[in-house]
C-alpha cells in the first residue's frame, strides 16, 4: 500500500509544530483526534521533538493529553535523555513532573547526566 501524500504532509506539519513549540495548535489537533503519541519514521514522538527543541509548555500539554513521557524512539532514546543532552532544565522538570523515568532508555537520562557531569540533574533524579 502506497503512503497517502496528503497524510504524510499533514503529519510533517504536526511534527514541525512540535519542533517549533506551537502548543495551542498542537493541542487543538490532539484534542480533535490526532494520537498524542504520534511518531515519525524514526520513532520520535511529538513529545520527543518538543522536548528536544526546548519547549517545556508543549511537553506539559502533550503529557496532559496522554503522551507517554518515557516512550523511547527507535534508537532507544527517551525525551528526558534528549532534554538532558540539550541542557533544557525547564523541559527536564516538565518531563519529571509528567512521570518520566530517568533510568529508562539507552543511554538513559541518568547516564547522560553522568557523562556530562550534570550534578544538578542527577540530584533531581535522586542519584
Amino acid at each position: 500500500m502506497q503512503p497517502d501524500p496528503e497524510l504524510e504532509e499533514f503529519a510533517t506539519r504536526l511534527f514541525d509544530l512540535a519542533r517549533s513549540g506551537e502548543t495551542a495548535r498542537l493541542r487543538a489537533y490532539v484534542e480533535a483526534g490526532v494520537p498524542a503519541d504520534l511518531s515519525n519514521d524514526k520513532g520520535d514522538t511529538l513529545l520527543m521533538l518538543a522536548a528536544y527543541h526546548g519547549h517545556a509548555e508543549t511537553v506539559r500539554v502533550l503529557a496532559a493529553l496522554g503522551a507517554d513521557p518515557g516512550r523511547a524512539n527507535d534508537r532507544g532514546q527517551t525525551p528526558l535523555a534528549g532534554a538532558v543532552f540539550k541542557k533544557e532544565p525547564e523541559v527536564i522538570r516538565a518531563l519529571l513532573d509528567a512521570g518520566a523515568d530517568p533510568d529508562l532508555g539507552s543511554p538513559s537520562a541518568t547516564e547522560t547526566a553522568r557523562m556530562f557531569g550534570q550534578e544538578e540533574y542527577l540530584r533531581w533524579f535522586g542519584h
